[in-house]
């Protein structure tokens, strides 16, 4: 698990085996935002760009500290890319966050 993080994946929105909307909070120096949408290519680009994003909840009342999971990453398999918490993903997947 990496200890400093870009991004906080709290739940996510699915079509067809894709992922259409990713909650999430992201590192403002030295706090978090507050959730923002992020859309697929988004998400996709800052991961791409070296952001690290990892699954979790914000602790509550606890301002930017978090109940970290597993590290999201961009899986290439058969010219296609899926972001996805395993590395032999067939499709978008992040374990252990709700979709809503």
């Amino acid at each position: 698990m990496p200890k400093k993080f870009d991004g906080v994946i709290e739940a996510v929105r699915y079509k067809n085996g894709q992922i259409v909307w990713a909650r999430a909070y992201e590192r403002r120096g030295a706090t978090f935002s507050d959730r923002v949408l992020l859309d697929r290519k988004t998400l996709l680009d800052r991961i791409q760009k070296g952001k690290v994003f990892v699954t979790g909840q914000r602790e509550e009342l606890k301002a930017s500290t978090f109940k970290v999971g597993k590290p999201v990453k961009v899986v290439k398999q058969n010219g296609k890319e899926w972001i996805s918490t395993q590395s032999d993903a067939s499709h978008d997947e992040i374990e252990e966050v709700p979709v809503f």
